[in-house]
């Protein structure tokens, strides 16, 4: 989960992302980054955010930005829903 309204942290966000991907453990995951206070007027968007992340060099990996807001559980539901797609078309 990324605070979305928090701008100035998104370097920082990123660097640590790139670190823990980076690692061998986690080379074959799936990445379901939910795009937190998107009720908020300055909240960036999940495009923003892939931007920001460098989401778009993770060649070889399943990976999905959920705009969402976790007080209220609006798209929760929807990134667990995309989760579960992804898990179960790996079984196949």
């Amino acid at each position: 989960m990324v605070d979305a309204n928090d701008r100035e942290r998104a370097d920082l966000a990123s660097l640590e992302l790139s670190k823990l991907l980076a690692a061998p453990e986690l080379r074959d995951s799936a990445l379901l980054m939910l795009a937190n206070k998107q009720d908020l007027p300055n909240s960036q968007s999940a495009a923003e955010l892939m931007e920001k992340l460098q989401l778009a060099k993770q060649r070889g990996r399943d990976y999905f930005v959920q705009p969402c807001v976790a007080t209220s559980g609006e798209g929760l539901h929807e990134g667990l829903d995309w989760v579960s797609r992804v898990l179960t078309d790996r079984k196949l």
